[in-house]
């Protein structure tokens, strides 16, 4: 069992429905590592997306969620939020500025840092995504994997210690997504990619959690679980 103080994330017992009664987690506990690299998979309706909301606050379930030395509570939402750098599904759910510059520059200026600070952090993030070319054209003029490599940079300029990711690769051409790939695998932050891609989960993660009805079925070394096609059928999983 990995030590709590050298646990990146710890989700213990957390369980949560939505207004209309829906319930989506029942009882989920994870561990994360620093600099790990974990897939959540399962199918529609698992619970994985709500999962990874809980994981800067943006829902709040029963039971408890830390980052780091961090519980995810109201008082410290402001560090978790620059600490837990999540990137949606959709791009066009991040980028909303006239350029790539000014939305990538948008965390770093909220988190207060000085003009100097702010251009450095752009620039790095762009650079990890080998998209500083693109600094002052306009993200909705982008592909869609483009526009997936700008959103990755967005919280890449804020230095999270934990990059959470919906679905990086849907949508993607084969192009587009090997390109991809190649630069998550290039990533050190701690990593909890939620997809159904297991072909990405195969290159880039090497522990796989799997979700079904709201609980965590399965936890171990993703060539083992996805070996399991007894398994993966019961839910709702294709063998790769």
């Amino acid at each position: 069992m990995v030590q709590k103080h050298c646990l990146a994330v710890e989700v213990r017992a957390l369980h949560f429905a939505y207004p209309d009664g829906h319930v989506a987690l029942r009882g989920v506990d994870l561990c994360v590592a620093p600099g790990e690299r974990l897939a959540l998979v399962g199918p529609n309706g698992a619970g994985k997306s709500t999962l990874m909301l809980h994981l800067n606050g943006i829902l709040k379930g029963q039971g408890k969620v830390s980052i780091g030395d961090l519980e995810v509570i109201e008082a410290n939402l402001r560090r978790i939020r620059a600490a837990v750098g999540m990137v949606f599904q959709n791009p066009d759910d991040q980028l909303f500025s006239p350029r790539v510059f000014d939305d990538v520059a948008y965390g770093p200026l909220y988190m207060g840092l000085s003009e100097v600070e702010v251009k450095e952090r752009v620039r790095r993030a762009l650079q990890q995504m080998y998209m500083e070319p693109y600094t002052y054209r306009t993200s909705h003029h982008l592909s869609l994997g483009e526009k997936k490599r700008i959103a990755i940079a967005t919280v890449l300029a804020m230095e999270p210690s934990v990059l959470v990711l919906d679905e990086p690769s849907a949508g993607l051409d084969p192009r587009a997504r090997r390109v991809l790939i190649e630069l998550l695998r290039g990533l050190t932050p701690t990593m909890l990619i939620s997809t159904h891609d297991l072909r990405l989960v195969q290159e880039i993660c090497p522990r796989t959690v799997i979700l079904d009805e709201g609980q965590a079925v399965a936890d171990g070394p993703t060539a083992t679980l996805l070996s399991d096609e007894a398994l993966l059928a019961a839910h709702g999983l294709e063998p790769v």
